[in-house]
């Protein structure tokens, strides 16, 4: 009970109430908010312990070939070879002249057809036939040459045969502003930043027209990307460029197939490597537990190399010759 100035009497017990309810309420909004944090955690620390869902556990290879098998006439150019491609994943075929892997590329790209095995794309069986076909599929292959037009501008190298185009009717023409712009910051999210994009693509670095195709394959929506010995005609140093690249590709969920014939740059990115020689596999193999000694002595025949070596020692001078 509590009196004012002028002694009239009043009751304080209904604003004590009125603040003990407040507080209440206040710390059951507390409480609440307290469940939703741990329940917070609880779910991250499962996500957690739990890195990939079930559904990305079971998700079928992007690219598939089981025992698949290419004749020319009589010439066996492929018998029996198996690659399987995963999202975020770099598999490296490898092997030496003729050993079969530009015949691998036309088959995974829809220029040729196997003639036996089976091709699945996300797990449904596939015969592609055409390029275009591979590419609505997401497979996007970046050959020696690059498929660039040297004299034309980085712009038009990099929307070259999907070209936008602005207004209607007879007065529709090339969005060259956007092709500019997109090109531009594609590239430079790539890690390339180009002072001009209308340069021709033919004063740019090898290295830097690899990583020019890469970005256009990554732009235009390519789920595999398969690269023809992109290190084939460059230098350590550009070598590295591109190779930094292919990894970013990689970092980006697309699955990667690389052709070389180089173990080094190979073992520096892949996660699986295939190896060829004269059409047929001479190895499977995950980089887990393989080393980079290894996987060359395999590739470049190590029995074969042990014989010619023995061939090319230096034999003992004669006796009458000495």
């Amino acid at each position: 009970m509590t009196a004012d100035k002028d002694g009239n009497v009043a009751d304080s017990a209904p604003k004590d109430a009125q603040d003990a309810e407040g507080t209440q309420d206040v710390q059951d909004v507390q409480d609440v908010q307290d469940a939703r944090r741990t329940r917070t955690v609880q779910d991250a620390t499962a996500a957690t312990d739990d890195p990939a869902p079930a559904a990305a556990q079971d998700a079928p290879p992007l690219v598939e070939l089981t025992d698949v098998s290419k004749f020319y006439g009589n010439i066996r150019a492929l018998q029996d070879v198996s690659l399987t491609v995963h999202a975020g994943e770099i598999t490296c075929v490898l092997g030496d002249n003729g050993a079969g892997k530009s015949t691998l590329i036309k088959i995974v790209a829809g220029l040729h057809q196997h003639d036996s095995g089976t091709f699945r794309i996300n797990g449904e069986e596939a015969r592609l036939s055409s390029p275009r076909e591979a590419l609505d599929r997401g497979i996007a292959t970046v050959y020696q040459d690059l498929a660039v037009v040297p004299l034309m501008p980085v712009w038009r190298n990099f929307f070259l045969g999907s070209e936008p185009t602005k207004g209607r009717g007879p007065f529709r023409r090339l969005d060259v502003e956007h092709m500019r712009r997109t090109t531009h910051s594609e590239l430079l999210r790539m890690g390339i930043d180009l002072r001009d994009v209308d340069q021709p693509i033919g004063t740019l670095s090898g290295g830097e027209r690899q990583c020019v195709a890469i970005a256009r394959a990554v732009y235009f929506g390519a789920k595999v990307l398969v690269l023809d010995e992109p290190t084939a005609a460059l230098g350590v140093k550009q070598s590295g460029v591109v190779l930094k690249y292919v990894a970013a590709a990689r970092d980006a969920g697309l699955g990667v197939v690389l052709i070389t014939h180089n173990p080094h740059h190979a073992y520096l990115v892949g996660d699986r490597f295939v190896l060829l020689k004269r059409g047929a596999m001479a190895g499977s193999h995950r980089k887990e537990g393989l080393e980079l000694d290894e996987l060359t002595r395999q590739m470049s025949g190590g029995s074969e190399l042990e014989q010619l070596s023995h061939e090319l020692e230096r034999a003992q001078v004669p006796q009458h010759l000495s």
